[in-house]
C-alpha cells in the first residue's frame, strides 16, 4: 500500500479563489500602507486634514493618527499572512478591513474623498475574502491534491 502523489490541474473555481485571495492581499496591503501614511500625517498634525465644527464624532487629530497608524500596521501584517494562504489571515483580514471601514466612516468630514476610497478598498477586501474558498479540498492551498487511497496495480 503505497501512497501515490498525483498532481492535478487546479479547476477554474480554485484559480478564481486563489486570484481573489491574492487580490484581497494586495488591496489590504495598499490600504494598510496608505493608512500608515495617513496616521503619520495625523500624528504630525499636518494641515492636510480639514477641521469640521459640530461633528458628532469629534476626535483629537493625534489620537486619530495613532488609530490609523495601528490599523495600517496590522493590515500590512495580515496581508502578508494572506500571501501565505493562512486561514487566520483570512479571518483577521475581514475583521481588520471592517475596522478600517468604521474608522474611515468616522473620519468622513475630515478627509471625505480619501475616506470613501479607503471604504471602497476595504469593501473589496471583505468581498474577496468572503467569496473565495481558497485552500478547501486541497492539500497545500496551491491546487495540488494528494491521493492517499490504496490502488491495485
Amino acid at each position: 500500500m503505497t501512497a501515490t502523489h498525483t498532481g492535478h490541474t487546479p479547476s477554474a473555481k480554485q484559480q478564481w479563489a486563489e486570484g481573489l485571495t491574492v487580490f484581497a492581499a494586495v488591496i489590504l496591503m495598499l490600504a494598510g500602507i496608505l493608512d500608515i501614511f495617513r496616521g503619520i500625517m495625523g500624528i504630525a498634525e499636518d494641515d492636510v486634514f480639514v477641521t469640521t465644527r459640530n461633528y458628532v464624532f469629534e476626535f483629537d487629530l493625534t489620537a486619530w493618527g495613532w488609530i490609523h497608524l495601528i490599523l495600517g500596521a496590522v493590515a500590512v501584517i495580515v496581508s502578508m499572512g494572506l500571501f501565505q494562504g493562512a486561514m487566520w489571515a483570512r479571518v483577521a483580514g475581514v475583521a481588520i478591513a471592517g475596522l478600517i471601514v468604521i474608522a474611515n466612516f468616522l473620519s468622513l468630514p475630515y478627509y471625505p474623498v480619501w475616506s470613501v476610497v479607503m471604504i471602497a478598498f476595504s469593501g473589496f477586501v471583505i468581498w474577496a475574502l468572503c467569496v473565495s474558498r481558497s485552500g478547501t479540498g486541497t492539500g497545500t492551498g496551491t491546487g495540488e491534491t494528494f491521493d492517499r487511497s490504496p490502488r491495485n496495480a
